[in-house]
């Protein structure tokens, strides 16, 4: 397969732009925390075509929540009301997938006592999520393709046709273009699957994001596990955001959970780290925003920058204006008007 047009999100980003989140339908992203530019194009994207009922393919690293979009897309979708059925390819025994996607009529093989109804069928009306596709064998793809293509199959070990309305959205971490490339995807599937794609951003390319989702996992954790962590330390967030996050989203609410149990009260401190973590970080380092290709608004950056020190010198000060105005070295009304310009107010 030589220069397949591929479409990134980018490509849809003039239009989407353009186009409001709708705040009538905002409960299908909840749990999915997304202020960055990237992230809300995704959301906009997924609104535009929730309902198309066209195939959707998510691509992105392990951990990015690829699950999670999947069920925004079912959640936007007029499906809603019907099941969402999800499915790991790669959690699953190659021997066992089959059944588990398509059913099986009893004493179609040892163990198969009695007739099961697939994957497939449960979902009928509704979406069915094939996570990580990517994992599964061409015998299988086959298959998957004949749904696509006919909207029916067979159970294991049955010779009656059973047909399906179901809406398919699929996942993986590869890169599907290879994979063809190298005979391990059937490149027919590739095409049907690759409608609309939708390509997640690994964690350290949204690194603006890292502020609120730990003050989303701090608020979570804090309500399950009837712990009191209230905050965290300038100096421990500016190593989080530094950070690569291999298992991206994963790592850090495993990172959390953990911080948070452990410390119990109070705020995250930059010894509550990883040793790892905070070895990797610059050393006296301020965090400068990064140029995408959309480019970057010079006068907010500079705002956002302004706004951190500011915060960062009131809470060295335990907020006394008068020591935070001379760290900073501008007047004592002058940081009073920056203050409120930017409506900062001190943690509880």
């Amino acid at each position: 397969m030589q220069n397949s047009p591929i479409i990134e999100n980018d490509a849809l980003n003039e239009t989407l732009q353009e186009t409001p989140v709708d705040s009538d339908k905002t409960d299908a992203f909840d749990g999915i925390v997304g202020e960055s530019t990237k992230m809300q194009d995704i959301f906009r994207l997924v609104e535009r075509v929730a309902d198309s009922d066209s195939t959707i393919l998510i691509n992105g690293e392990t951990g990015t929540g690829k699950g999670l979009i999947a069920h925004a897309i079912h959640k936007q979708s007029y499906r809603r009301d019907q099941p969402f059925v999800s499915i790991n390819c790669g959690a699953i025994p190659e021997n066992l997938l089959e059944s588990e996607l398509f059913g099986h009529v009893k004493g179609s093989f040892t163990g198969a006592t009695a007739n099961k109804v697939g994957k497939f069928e449960a979902a009928n009306g509704g979406t069915i999520f094939l996570d990580e596709i990517g994992d599964m064998s061409q015998d299988l793809q086959v298959k998957i393709l004949k749904v696509l293509e006919e909207r029916c199959f067979e159970p294991v070990g049955g010779c009656k046709t059973t047909k399906v309305d179901v809406r398919i959205v699929a996942a993986t971490h590869r890169d599907l273009e290879e994979e063809v490339q190298k005979g391990n995807f059937r490149e027919d599937l590739f095409y049907r699957l690759y409608v609309i794609p939708i390509k997640l951003p690994a964690l350290k390319e949204r690194r603006s994001d890292i502020p609120h989702f730990v003050a989303h996992f701090m608020d979570r954790l804090n309500s399950t596990k009837t712990t009191a962590v209230d905050s965290i330390s300038e100096e421990a967030l500016n190593v989080m955001i530094q950070y690569t996050w291999p298992g991206n989203v994963r790592e850090l609410a495993n990172l959390m959970e953990r911080i948070v149990v452990i410390k119990g009260q109070g705020e995250i401190e930059i010894d509550d780290l990883p040793r790892k973590m905070r070895d990797e970080a610059p050393k006296n380092c301020i965090l400068s925003p990064e140029i995408t290709g959309e480019g970057l608004c010079l006068s907010t950056a500079v705002s956002e920058f302004e706004k951190r020190l500011i915060y960062q010198s009131l809470e060295k000060t335990k907020w006394v204006k008068n020591r935070a105005a001379k760290l900073l070295h501008v007047k004592r009304t002058t940081l009073v008007e920056k203050i409120k310009r930017y409506d900062l107010q001190k943690c509880a």
